[in-house]
């Protein structure tokens, strides 16, 4: 793989997943002072899918050939591009600059409880093996 090729792997997918979250966001919009679900939902479901990413990848060997580009493509691009933390903390601003205090302070705990969660279970979901690996196959 030449040195850009890591980095289109990175773009081409964090395009993919901007696209997924804006259209997302857009659809599903919340209404001032309510809980901001599609944010909460995008942020967690993405700690899940990258926590058992990248688990399952370290599963199966090391992080070269076809695991280090799935994992530059979709761990790094299509789920970084997909998960929210600076939409998070607008939110968390605004709720709390409208004065729902409980809520803002909620939404910023839950969702960060709720994603380190997340992501905890996605590593021990995509480690879970039936059957050991093959170490003639681990560094293919």
């Amino acid at each position: 793989m030449s040195a850009l090729g890591p980095v289109l792997l990175v773009l081409i997918g964090g395009a993919v997943g901007t696209l997924v979250r804006a259209v997302l966001e857009d659809t599903f919009a919340a209404g001032p002072g309510e809980w901001p679900w599609t944010t909460f939902a995008i942020n967690v479901s993405g700690s899940f899918l990258l926590g058992a990413l990248v688990s399952a990848l370290a599963v199966r060997g090391d992080d070269s050939g076809g695991r280090r580009r799935v994992r530059l493509a979709v761990g790094t691009g299509v789920l970084g591009g997909f998960t929210t933390y600076s939409t998070f903390i607008v939110e968390v601003d605004e709720l709390l600059r409208d004065g729902a205090l409980g809520l803002g302070t909620a939404y910023a705990l839950g969702s960060v409880v709720a994603g380190v969660l997340a992501a905890g279970l996605g590593v021990l979901l995509g480690g879970a093996r039936t059957t050991p690996v093959d170490p003639d196959e681990a560094g293919r």
